[in-house]
């Protein structure tokens, strides 16, 4: 994108290029004069890259992923070509995930009207005022609408491309690459981007969190999370919030999901096995929330990425 942060461009290229399930083209014109004042060229915050195209913007057509990343200065129009190639991506059906004010760019061509988006906290107001017709989502990593991912910035960028890769590829996988690029594991779309009253160092519930997930078959209670944390069962939840974004037992109940589908993907324990070691008790109730909250059942889960795991042993 003209004016793009050089940041939004490596981030994604990075990330999805640590997997070999993505060739990555960073997509643009090539032939734009440097000095008109829409050109490639890195702004003035990022003067430490120049980063250029290395495919024309005509090679849109052919992605199966096209990735918008921010750019400076987003009350300025962006060139027809580049919408256009947006557009047309989003209705021949491609996933499209915007980057910070990339967000600005979708609009522009009304693929955002009627659907939930997010951008840098910064923008949020700009963004509503602009284009009403987007339900504009405040204080959030990242907004999926359909085949439209929205994120936060730079850094909410590698959580939406996390978050892709664990769509395409499992949870392993993409547990995989985030410490390929030293990263903690895909967070949730519901944390915030930032907290107002950051958590002072005793208050930090990391430790508590860490116990959770390694206890995740036992019976995990509030009050249990703030008996280990040393807080009163109310500043314990308030602090958790602040940290997280979510209450305590949504929390409990992602780590759990996350924990049996990593369990689906990777071992060869039954459905039983893998319901009392993540805390769903009975297989039956295991089966009801996984198929509720991940769309499938646990062992048509399992089949799906049953390739993907054999595919990622032949590739490493």
């Amino acid at each position: 994108m003209p004016r793009a942060y050089s940041l939004d461009i490596s981030i994604p290229a990075h990330v999805f290029g640590q997997h070999p399930g993505y060739r990555v083209f960073v997509c643009g014109d090539r032939n734009l004069d440097a000095d008109d004042g829409s050109s490639d060229r890195s702004s003035h915050i990022d003067v430490a890259a120049d980063i250029r195209p290395t495919h024309s913007l005509s090679d849109v057509e052919y992605a199966d992923i096209v990735v918008v990343p921010g750019y400076e200065n987003p009350s300025l129009p962006i060139p027809e070509g580049y919408l256009k190639a947006v557009q047309l991506a989003g209705e021949r059906g491609a996933r499209i995930v915007a980057v910070c004010t990339g967000v600005f760019a979708l609009a522009a061509t009304g693929i955002l009207d009627g659907k939930s988006a997010t951008t840098h906290w910064q923008y949020t107001d700009q963004l509503r005022t602009t284009y009403p017709g987007v339900d504009v989502a405040e204080n959030r990593l990242f907004v999926e609408d359909g085949k439209i991912l929205t994120s936060a910035g730079a850094g909410s960028g590698i959580d939406a491309c996390l978050h892709v890769i664990q769509s395409d590829f499992g949870t392993t996988v993409a547990d995989d690459v985030a410490k390929d690029v030293v990263f903690s594991a895909a967070r949730s779309a519901s944390e915030p981007q930032y907290v107002d009253v950051p958590p002072s160092p005793r208050a930090g519930l990391r430790a508590t969190r860490e116990w959770v997930i390694e206890n995740l078959g036992s019976s995990i209670t509030v009050q249990r999370m703030a008996d280990h944390s040393r807080l009163s069962r109310r500043t314990f939840i308030r602090h958790f919030v602040r940290e997280t974004g979510m209450p305590p037992m949504h929390w409990v109940a992602r780590q759990r999901i996350l924990g049996a589908r990593r369990l689906l993907e990777s071992s060869d324990w039954s459905v039983e096995r893998i319901s009392g070691a993540t805390g769903f008790g009975t297989a039956a109730n295991f089966r009801n929330i996984f198929r509720r909250e991940v769309g499938v059942t646990p062992t048509a889960y399992r089949k799906t990425h049953a390739a993907t795991a054999v595919t990622r042993s032949h590739t490493r």
